[in-house]
């Protein structure tokens, strides 16, 4: 760098930081540096060794011929003349770029040019391309082979145009943005380096396939010029992600960048699924000129109204049935209030799939709980009762318990799902909303059906009051199901979005808990443990990110073995000022495996757990952390959990048997 250049003089160390005869790496803007303090001098160089990027700050002066003073990188022993940057016997046009250095009282100076514009890059193209298409959130963790991405990322969220959370393990990040797409019908991006970091996303990311949720996944990879051979932290993740994933693509120098991110978006939220896009190292950071791309012209409205026959074979059935009943999936989502206009009109009860719990709210003289192994009596009393089963968004997934032998009249507007495990008297494809707006039409008034609403009114009265009972049960273990669920019936404000974990914990929580409007998200057909509270973390970022969930509370619910699994996510939380209430049903052990290992004549074993002051780690994380032992507790606490403006936890002590 020459003397007469005017320069910035940044400083980059304090003068008794770095002994004599050593060397550190400094950062002056954001240039990585090499500092060296040898023989009464000081030097500073690019910190970046040119065989390998090794960071020549992490070296060593080495001594040569006649005490001549080297810097050696630490990865492979290149030498660099700490003055000049010059390899031994180097060329004038190899070596190092070196910096002037100026000692002051205060510290150490390096002289800088002015900061150049930034160069836009590959990695630019693609963030800006990501935004325009609407993604608003990243999860994920910076590394060594996603830093080009990672940069292109900061300067997209230094506009405001993209909010990025960083976590703590890359599963977290998958099932954060997993919820987030089950959420609000989005899709969020989860960034990872290369290697360990991308295939700790595939767990999550099933999780979002399966329960058809858009999740975008960003991976890096290593150089393009050590693939194959095995360098450190190359695998195949083309391989590896082929399953996983709808669209998966490397980006390579040549591609249409804008338009790889373009198909990657597209592909998420039209097939809701998992895009994958793999970045080399390299690659990232080349110069493009490209122009972003944008959804313009490219997507379409995806109602698809079903047939007129369909309609009247449907409407027939329906004006013969003296009890029909309604299932509503998660698939119904969309179509919640033309779902219960129609139920309302047809006098039928709406039993709900397990995921689609608190689609309708317990309090509508028309909802019948929950059908299935996490349900209610209610539901199954009336699925027995029946002569027409008319289900919406329902996969029929064996969970659920429809019975198959009733006439059957299934609408989903995914095709595949039509008659998938067993035939139906009537598959529907269209919307849904489309299908209960023509049916409420056309079916005309009866006069001879069956007063169920009348009947479920009675059948809520006897569940209700069973639950009372059940409430009183005491072994001196803990407390009870029934006794949790019931306190945050009554505490949970009727807009909160809910994450569930898996395990007891989930059952009860579908047998017990009354939803008045809340949403709840779960790990649907993936039944992953763990889910719940990275779950909750994309909740959150939801509610900053959309206006139709701005100032929501977010609870997420899990055991304790469910919780250990991202324990430390919780310091997330804090980092970001999340306000998520977490419930936490401390049982002692993996208490569903329990059962099922004494429900199949298996010894039970190797399910307890060991574990901390879950309510104490709260507060050491820097968060409301309470413990509840007592059910005179139990109330007040959640009140005051619910209340807290910011990451709250509540471990219950509950008893492994009062499920």
């Amino acid at each position: 760098m020459s003397d007469t250049t005017e320069l910035d003089w940044i400083k980059v160390a304090d003068a008794d930081s770095l002994p004599e005869g050593r060397v550190m790496t400094v950062t002056a803007r954001t240039t990585s540096l090499c500092l060296v303090h040898f023989d009464g001098q000081w030097a500073a160089m690019d910190n970046r060794c040119p065989h390998q990027g090794g960071p020549l700050g992490e070296g060593s002066i080495e001594r040569g011929i006649e005490d001549k003073c080297w810097i050696r990188c630490p990865w492979h022993g290149w030498d660099f003349d700490p003055l000049t940057g010059k390899p031994p016997g180097g060329h004038e046009d190899s070596g190092q770029e070196t910096y002037p250095v100026n000692v002051r009282s205060d510290g150490i100076y390096v002289g800088m040019t002015a900061e150049p514009e930034h160069a836009r890059t590959v990695s630019d193209v693609m963030a800006e391309t990501m935004v325009e298409w609407g993604v608003q959130r990243v999860f994920g963790m910076v590394g060594h082979s996603n830093l080009g991405l990672s940069d292109a990322i900061r300067r997209e969220t230094q506009r405001g145009r993209l909010s990025y959370i960083g976590i703590r393990h890359e599963g977290a990040a998958a099932f954060a943005a997993s919820a987030y797409g089950k959420l609000t019908g989005k899709p969020a991006a989860c960034l990872t380096i290369a290697g360990p970091g991308a295939t700790n996303l595939l767990t999550g990311l099933w999780d979002a396939k399966v329960d058809r949720a858009p999740v975008l996944a960003l991976t890096g990879q290593v150089q393009t010029q050590v693939f194959g051979p095995g360098a450190f932290q190359d695998i195949d993740l083309s391989s590896a992600f082929e399953s996983v994933s709808r669209f998966s693509q490397t980006v390579l120098p040549n591609s249409r960048h804008a338009e790889l991110m373009s198909l990657a978006c597209k592909t998420a939220l039209v097939e809701r699924d998992v895009s994958h896009l793999i970045f080399p190292d390299d690659i990232q950071t080349l110069p493009s000129e490209e122009k972003p791309g944008h959804p313009q012209g490219r997507m379409t409205q995806s109602l698809v109204r079903p047939s007129e026959g369909d309609i009247a074979k449907a409407v027939t059935a329906i004006a013969k049935a003296r009890r029909p009943i309604i299932v509503m999936g998660y698939g119904a989502l969309d179509a919640r209030d033309q779902l219960i206009e129609m139920a309302e009109a047809l006098g039928a009860p709406v039993l709900t799939t397990f995921k689609g719990k608190g689609l309708i709210a317990d309090t509508h003289p028309c909802a019948a709980g929950v059908l299935g192994r996490s349900g209610t009596p209610i539901a199954s009393w009336f699925m027995n009762e029946c002569d027409l089963i008319i289900a919406l968004g329902s996969s029929f997934a064996n969970h659920t318990g429809i019975e198959p032998s009733k006439p059957i009249i299934q609408v989903d507007f995914d095709r595949m799902q039509l008659g998938k495990f067993h035939s139906v008297t009537l598959p529907v494809w269209g919307d849904i909303g489309a299908f209960c707006e023509a049916v409420c039409t056309d079916v005309p008034q009866r006069v001879d059906a069956d007063d169920q609403i009348t009947e479920l009114a009675e059948r809520w009265r006897i569940w209700r009051a069973e639950k009372e009972d059940r409430r009183k049960d005491d072994r001196g273990q803990g407390l009870n199901a029934a006794c949790v669920f019931a306190a945050l019936t009554d505490a949970c404000p009727s807009d909160a979005v809910i994450a569930v974990d898996v395990g007891n914990n989930t059952y009860s929580f579908g047998r017990y808990f009354e939803p008045s409007g809340q949403r709840v998200l779960m790990s649907g057909y993936l039944g992953s443990i763990g889910f719940g509270f990275p779950a909750a973390i994309g909740a959150w970022a939801a509610t900053q990110d959309f206006e139709h969930y701005k100032g929501r509370k977010v609870i997420s619910i899990s055991g304790d073995g469910g919780f250990g699994q991202y324990a430390m996510e919780f310091t997330t939380a804090v980092k970001y000022g999340m306000d998520i209430t977490h419930i936490l049903l401390n049982n002692g052990q993996l208490g569903k495996i329990s059962k099922e290992q004494r429900a199949g004549e298996w010894p039970v074993w190797e399910t307890e757990l060991q574990n901390p002051s879950f309510g104490a780690f709260a507060r050491l994380c820097g968060g409301f952390g309470a413990r509840v032992t007592e059910v005179s507790q139990l109330a007040g606490t959640l009140r005051e959990a619910l209340a807290t403006d910011g990451p709250a936890l509540v471990e219950i002590i509950t008893d492994p048997e009062l499920v």
